[in-house]
């Protein structure tokens, strides 16, 4: 299975794209991989919040296949343990879908339509971060993820 991490909006802070470089690099050792950054979707002062999330909401539909599996990184989400979170995605990438899509949405989280073709939410944290910031934890702890399964030396308990 593939596994992709998709975000609506691109990275501007130097510091996060190279911490970004950093987990791509060691995610791919483990799993076929892709990182995808959509653009903000184009809107005027007028548009609102409603409206921006469905356009987002059409961007991703364009570019989802019926069988994938979607994670939204949602502050609703179900909250893991890292141990609890590589469990979770082992039996993620046990089911029959050729990819399976970890979304970052943009500032106004996702649409309705969004979270009912989803197959799972997921929250990093109670906390709040920005949806820059978020992308370099969540790769940490993919990276994390997969480190555990192996049993290698990364993650201490």
């Amino acid at each position: 299975m593939k596994v992709c991490v998709w975000t609506i909006g691109k990275t501007s802070e130097s510091y996060l794209k190279e911490g970004l470089q950093i987990y791509l690099k060691k995610i791919k050792h483990y799993v076929p991989f892709e990182y995808e950054e959509w653009p903000a979707v184009k809107v005027h002062k007028s548009t609102s919040a409603d409206q921006v999330k469905t356009l987002e909401a059409n961007l991703i539909f364009s570019k989802i296949k019926n069988d994938d599996l979607l994670v939204l990184l949602d502050e609703k989400g179900k909250e893991y343990t890292s141990r609890g979170f590589s469990a979770q995605l082992n039996k993620w990438q046990n089911q029959s879908a050729k990819r399976m899509i970890f979304l970052v949405g943009g500032a106004f989280g996702f649409s309705e339509e969004l979270y009912t073709r989803s197959n799972a939410k997921l929250s990093l944290s109670q906390m709040t971060f920005s949806h820059q910031m978020i992308r370099l934890f969540f790769l940490e702890q993919l990276y994390r993820g997969y480190s555990i399964q192996r049993n290698e030396p990364y993650h201490n308990d």
